[in-house]
This record gives structure tokens, C-alpha cells and sequence, in this order.
């Protein structure tokens, strides 16, 4: 049974997170952003967070710490002031980390307070205009008639669009090689070159080629229930008030039509959840994708 004490302890725990959530923000907010400037994380970061200092009358700054594994970015976040003032952009590549990397130093379901997810985005299976694979079908017979003869091209190994291939694979029971590049550009080259046969790739980046009929796109990989998302997450210390304040001014954000447009224009669908929500996606994004990891014999690095 609850006494006086504890209640007014209760009391006075909720009093006080609701007087924290009445003075946020009461300076700049922060949007760690695990990657370089430029990429399609960076846009969406700017993108929500130009609307979202409009609205809380406060300046949003987003600082890119890009770093193998979100280390950089996320160390700079866990251990910052829990109260709202600095918030981290996670991704699917946060939950990817935990099964590739042997050590990080952070747990992020433990160590990050999930606000809302911002964006979610496509990846597609890609081939070249004079390709002789006109459909994706011709491209699994083709898989299946030589099996390891096919070249699928991604960026990295360990990325979402490397690990999203050999999802690819499993699914349809194929043997085809992944070949890492170091970045899209190469990718597309590679394509054009005739020096692989196929790519996965997200498909913001790539959009121009697709419009102009340099690339086409054979399927997405909503088939296999995979996209790629951004989100932000807050210390894991930072009171629920201020969490939920914070998701109410990002929620606002995102029914806005110009932050719709400007999203849409990356190819990004502008998409907000519950902090329960993201926290559910990222857990279970973090079991897939460390089962791909080992299914795929991908060292732990």
C-alpha cells in the first residue's frame, strides 16, 4: 500500500516533469545526425527541424557527427543533459549496429529515449536501362538458372542496402555475389559499366537516373517488408513530459503540407509514431537485421 509519503513523492515527481515540459525549449535544441551532411538523414534532420524551430519559437541546430556505427553521434548524446535540449536522429542503421559491431558504447534501446519517428523511405532492386533483365522475375530466373553468377552491387557492407541484398537472397533462395562499393555514385557506375548486374540501393539518392531513364527499377523491397527510417531519440534520462511535448511539436510538424513536399521531394513519406512505437520498431529492426548479420556470415567487427 502506497503511505503519504510515497504519494507525495509521486506527486511532486509529476509536478515536477510537468514544469520541465512547460519550459522546454528554453534555448537552441540539438539534432545529432549520425551521418554526413548532404545525405538523405541529413535533409530530413534540416527539413523537420527548420519547422520545428518555427514552431517552439527556439533555433534547431543540427550537428552532423558521422562515425562507423553511430558511435560518435551517440556518445555525444548519451551523455548530454537529459532534458530535451539534444536529441539524436536514429535510424535503421542504429538497430543494424548493434548486431555488426562487437562493442559499442551504448546500449541504444537502454541508453536512448525514443520521441518519434520523422521519415520512412524505399529501397529498390535496380538494373541498368539496357539491361537484359526487364523484370524482376527475369532476374531471379536468371539468379536461379547460374546460381553465383549474379552481381548484386550495394554501398558497404553492413549497410542497410548490403544487408537489405542479402535479405534479398535469403527470401528468394538464390545464390548471387554482393559486391560492396564505397558510395552510390560507384554504385551507379558499376550499373552503367556493365560490371555488375543488378544493385539494391535506397531510392532517394538514385532518383534522378530513374526519372531520366538511366536506371530502372525492377521491384522494391516492400516485398520483404524493408524500408528504410529515421527517428529522433532523446537521453534515456529525459523526463516522459518532455518526451511527450516533444513528440506533440513533431507530430504538428509533419501534418504540415510543406514539410510533407519537402520530404516527399527526397523521396521520404513524412511519417510520426508514439515514442512506444519507435521504441517497438527499433527493437524489432535490431533482431532482424543482427539474424541477416549472421545468417549472412558477416563478421562482427
Amino acid at each position: 500500500m502506497v503511505n503519504r509519503r510515497q504519494a507525495a513523492a509521486a506527486l511532486a515527481a509529476l509536478a515536477g516533469g510537468a514544469s520541465f515540459a512547460q519550459s522546454w525549449p528554453a534555448r537552441p535544441v540539438r539534432i545529432v545526425v549520425p551521418f554526413a551532411a548532404g545525405g538523405i538523414a541529413d535533409l530530413t534532420a534540416r527539413a523537420v527541424g527548420e519547422a520545428l524551430g518555427a514552431r517552439i519559437g527556439q533555433p534547431v541546430i543540427v550537428d552532423n557527427r558521422p562515425g562507423a556505427g553511430g558511435v560518435v553521434a551517440g556518445e555525444a548524446v548519451v551523455h548530454a543533459q537529459p532534458d530535451g535540449h539534444t536529441l539524436l536522429l536514429i535510424s535503421n542503421g542504429t538497430a543494424v549496429s548493434a548486431g555488426l559491431f562487437k562493442h559499442l558504447p551504448f546500449d541504444a534501446q537502454r541508453d536512448f529515449a525514443p520521441v518519434s519517428l520523422i521519415g520512412v523511405f524505399g529501397l529498390g532492386v535496380l538494373v541498368a536501362s539496357n539491361s537484359p533483365f526487364k523484370s524482376f522475375a527475369d532476374l531471379l530466373a536468371a539468379a536461379k538458372a547460374k546460381p553465383g553468377k549474379l552481381n548484386i552491387a550495394t554501398v558497404a557492407v553492413g549497410s542497410t542496402q548490403n544487408l537489405a541484398a542479402e535479405l534479398f537472397k535469403s527470401k528468394e533462395g538464390i545464390s548471387a555475389q554482393v559486391v560492396p562499393f564505397n558510395g552510390t555514385p560507384a554504385v551507379i557506375a558499376a550499373l552503367r559499366g556493365g560490371q555488375v548486374d543488378a544493385a539494391v540501393e535506397i531510392l532517394g539518392p538514385v532518383k534522378a537516373q530513374l526519372d531520366s531513364g538511366v536506371l530502372r527499377l525492377l521491384t522494391t523491397m516492400a516485398r520483404y517488408d524493408v524500408a528504410s527510417w529515421n527517428g529522433l531519440a532523446a537521453p534515456a534520462k529525459t523526463p516522459p513530459a518532455i518526451i511527450a511535448k516533444i513528440n506533440t511539436d513533431v507530430q504538428a510538424v509533419l501534418a504540415q503540407p510543406d514539410v510533407k513536399q519537402k520530404l516527399a521531394a527526397l523521396d521520404v513519406e513524412a511519417r510520426g509514431s508514439t515514442p512506444a512505437a519507435l521504441g517497438s520498431l527499433l527493437a524489432s529492426e535490431t533482431r532482424r537485421w543482427g539474424d541477416v548479420i549472421a545468417r549472412a556470415g558477416i563478421p562482427r567487427q
